[in-house]
């Protein structure tokens, strides 16, 4: 199998990178990650974030942003991350009312045009990452297909996360080689139980309830319900620059524990050498 460089989201120890984020990247590297991806940067100035990824090895190779950062300050936004030397910016979701098919749609499009306009201008690529909820039908599509059919390929490619593509009842292998070429970066996650009537979704504090009594939890890949093999080798299909790992919770283990056990199946999976 072709290598791919591989990136962690610093979300998933986020409790750890607050109090030592020098000290979780430093372990990243010794487990054979090459980059991280963020969501926000604890306090940090760029300088300092510059700093800690010369010193660890580590690149930059995205950070989660959400709308509302780009309306406060797109400008001071995209200054931190060429700063940083970050290439990608990820919208990591979409409130009710701006996702496809709600009343501020068409003006979310016009805004991630403009957002994507001026991240090209400043040779950082716009992405949007899914949840399961974009797979609600909208005008005869999927919201997210529908997202992406509506804005320039340039402008706003895909940050593929393949927990919520199968959680939504569709085969994650496929749907990122339907991205092939649009698809930069492919966020790894593997889980148990199914879905439910709830929403299993840790950043925004909500929990599940999985049918048939079993419980929703996320797991280090290779070690849940996804096929690891058939989603790398999409990745690869696709053209994907980077596989990003995350884990969102850890129940009570030490998260840097999950992280070495998601990178040794990416290892036995031939994505890294050691």
């Amino acid at each position: 199998m072709k290598q791919l460089p591989v990136g962690y989201q610093m979300y998933s120890a986020r409790e750890k990178a607050q109090k030592d984020l020098k000290g979780v990247c430093r372990a990243l590297k010794a487990m054979g990650y090459d980059g991280v991806e963020f969501a926000g940067f604890y306090g940090h100035s760029a300088e300092e974030i510059k700093a800690i990824l010369d010193e660890t090895g580590l690149r930059a190779v995205s950070n989660h942003a959400p709308a509302s950062a780009f309306e406060r300050d797109v400008f001071g936004l995209l200054s931190f991350h060429q700063a940083i030397g970050c290439k990608y910016i990820a919208i990591p979701s979409l409130d009710r009312q701006q996702r496809p098919g709600g009343p501020r749609f068409a003006e979310t499009l016009r805004k991630m045009n403009r957002w994507g306009r001026l991240c090209k201008e400043a040779g950082i690529q716009l992405l949007y990452h899914n949840h399961d909820f974009e797979f609600v039908p909208v005008s005869g599509m999927y919201g997210l297909d529908f997202l992406f059919a509506a804005t320039e390929p340039d402008l706003l490619q895909t940050e593929i996360d393949v927990c919520w593509v199968k959680y939504a009842g569709v085969d994650p292998a496929d749907y990122v080689r339907k991205y092939a070429g649009r698809a930069p970066l492919v966020h790894m996650k593997d889980f148990v139980g199914q879905k439910g009537d709830g929403t299993p979704y840790a950043l925004i504090g909500q929990t599940a309830q999985a049918d048939e009594g079993v419980a929703f939890e996320y797991r280090p890949l290779g070690h849940g319900c996804q096929d690891m093999r058939a989603v790398t080798d999409a990745a690869l299909d696709a053209g994907a620059e980077w596989l990003i790992v995350e884990q969102d919770d850890w129940y009570g283990r030490d998260p840097m524990e999950l992280a070495k056990e998601s990178m040794d199946t990416l290892y036995d999976l031939g994505v890294k050498t050691r």
